[in-house]
């Protein structure tokens, strides 16, 4: 249930309490679909009595906003037709009726029924109802602009990942040009060198190579198309980097590589997505192994607490390498889909999305990254990541 739909549900109950009903129902304004939207719901009876929804037409909100005429699409209401929103009240089961008007407009409006209170206390009891009606409403206009908020933001990401999506379509129709060139060149000469053992050797290497390179970017641009919205727990980051780590130890050591971790202790705990850091830090420990992998060198690994303006605390994540650095040129691109380094170190060419998706998961979790580097002297990326207050 949404905090929309949790709200809802708590007005209708207290509304009920206080007008001392049986059942209700609370209707809210769905400017999307052109309709009111039955929002919270009280009572045994309530759902046979209360539809799910109710046309901007229907007698019961044209009433209600006869005075206002800003519910998108609705009548000119008539003067003099109590006796229909009575009769369409009374088809309802409900006896009475509370606007929830903000800013002049009709957002919602409460349905009472099955009323347990005697004529002549039903006056201080209307007063409190209108009183409550009118609080609910403050509370309800906040919630709903905060939920057209969380929309128009969900909108904005949809539409960037769009973007991105489309960038990465045309960055992956060039990538795998060169490689569907070769194993194409194969298999038109295979035919007539089909006795030539070295060029079969030779050509079925590079096909596969090319085969594994289509298969890598394949891979990663579905771990990007198929990114889902990271789930949050309370998360210790030491132990996260401490479990990455052990994964990389024996593939630095068998690159002659020194590993060293300065992790300070008690540090805030973090929300988080486990597994999305841990593809973070294992990509950039996989990266700085690579840029050391022909002489050697030392990957060391810090965290620590960091206080930003405001005095809220974060926790950093410094990954530290010796290797062949980053040109100043290349700098600038190293988040930006396809962009890889990785030719001019003699390993294995690298598909160019990890760091793209590094970026990505790290700005989900309203954190920030940094590179700093030095041609030839290593490489240093800071994760930044807000921290739960002490």
């Amino acid at each position: 249930m949404t905090d929309l739909g949790a709200l809802s549900e708590r007005i209708i109950q207290e509304l009920c309490r206080v007008g001392n009903t049986t059942h209700g129902a609370l209707y809210l304004l769905d400017r999307e679909h052109e309709h009111f939207r039955r929002a919270g719901l009280v009572g045994l009876a309530a759902e046979s009595c209360f539809p799910g929804t109710l046309p901007l037409t229907h007698t019961i909100p044209q009433q209600l906003s006869s005075s206002l005429q800003t519910v998108p699409g609705m009548a000119e209401p008539h003067n003099g037709r109590r006796a229909a929103l009575d009769d369409a009240l009374a088809a309802m089961r409900a006896e009475r009726n509370l606007p929830h008007v903000s800013r002049g407009r009709l957002i919602a409006f409460s349905l009472l029924g099955g009323s347990r209170t005697q004529a002549h206390d039903a006056t201080p009891i209307m007063s409190l109802l209108n009183a409550l009606a009118q609080t609910a409403t403050n509370a309800l206009d906040t919630s709903m602009l905060l939920e057209d908020l969380h929309r128009s933001h969900a909108l904005m990401k949809r539409t960037d990942r769009l973007r991105s999506l489309e960038t990465i379509a045309g960055g992956f129709a060039h990538e795998i040009r060169n490689p569907l060139t070769s194993i194409k060149t194969f298999i038109q000469l295979a035919p007539e060198r089909k006795d030539d053992a070295d060029f079969i050797r030779e050509f079925s290497r590079i096909v596969l190579d090319d085969v594994y390179r289509i298969e890598r970017l394949i891979e990663e641009i579905l771990d990007y198309a198929r990114y889902m919205e990271p789930k949050l727990t309370e998360e210790d980051v030491n132990d996260i980097v401490s479990s990455c780590l052990y994964f990389i130890e024996v593939k630095a050591d068998s690159r002659g590589i020194k590993i060293e971790k300065e992790l300070v202790p008690d540090l805030p705990r973090v929300m988080l997505d486990r597994q999305q850091i841990k593809q973070v830090l294992l990509n950039l420990f996989l990266n700085a192994l690579d840029a050391m992998s022909e002489k050697g060198g030392v990957l060391r690994v810090r965290t620590k607490l960091l206080s930003k303006p405001g005095g809220k605390p974060w926790v950093q994540i410094e990954t530290e390498d010796t290797g062949q650095g980053i040109s100043e040129a290349n700098l600038e691109h190293i988040f930006d889909p396809f962009f890889t380094t990785k030719h001019e170190s003699g390993e294995h060419e690298g598909t160019g999305l990890g760091l793209t998706i590094v970026h990505q998961i790290i700005e989900e979790h309203h954190g920030d990254i940094q590179v700093k580097s030095v041609a030839g002297a290593g490489t240093t990326f800071l994760v930044n990541l807000p921290a739960i207050p002490s």
